[in-house]
């Protein structure tokens, strides 16, 4: 119970010194929809680069796009099983806070799609290209501070999440 409470005075002296500032909470709530939209963009350019690349081949061209669509699509299928069958409270389900980013979903937080969804495209864009998956990486990482500043993720949601998407995107390197 102890350490709830300090989530919650932690995530209040938050919100309340980040409402001094309404520019950064703007800034927080974009980065939130900007990093999504890269990283959904990232993954269809780096398939369709695949395809492209063994346009000549296309035998080989499956071969190598098919894990990259297929294990990523069955991780997705079980994170959101086991989130479900958990169904984790959200910090704003089991506290009276009002989450800087707006969210009306409750439960099912624990693992954060956002992060496991997030690590494995970076991992599938490290086997095309490391500097963009090292890059998408980074924004994994800043998407999981946005959404746990932001009062719709635990840190442990967004860790789990990392950590399956790791796991998942370790899969990628047995094709």
């Amino acid at each position: 119970m102890d350490s709830k409470f300090n989530y919650y005075q932690f995530y209040t002296a938050l919100s309340d010194w980040l409402s001094r500032y309404p520019r950064l909470i703007a800034i927080l709530r974009w980065m939130n929809r900007l990093i999504v939209l890269v990283m959904y963009v990232a993954y269809l350019l780096v398939l369709v680069g695949i395809c492209w690349r063994y346009r000549a081949i296309p035998r080989t061209g499956l071969q190598v796009l098919a894990p990259l669509v297929i294990v990523p699509g069955l991780g997705f299928g079980l994170v959101s099983f086991f989130r479900h069958r958990l169904n984790a409270p959200r910090p704003y389900d089991e506290w009276a806070i009002d989450p800087l980013l707006a969210r009306e979903k409750h439960g099912d937080s624990l693992p954060s799609r956002h992060a496991f969804s997030a690590t494995v495209i970076s991992l599938v864009a490290w086997r095309a290209a490391w500097p963009l998956g090292v890059f998408l990486l980074v924004l994994t990482l800043i998407l999981g501070l946005v959404r746990i500043i932001g009062g719709v993720h635990y840190p442990r949601d967004i860790i789990a999440g990392i950590c399956c998407g790791l796991l998942c995107g370790a899969c990628l390197w047995l094709f």
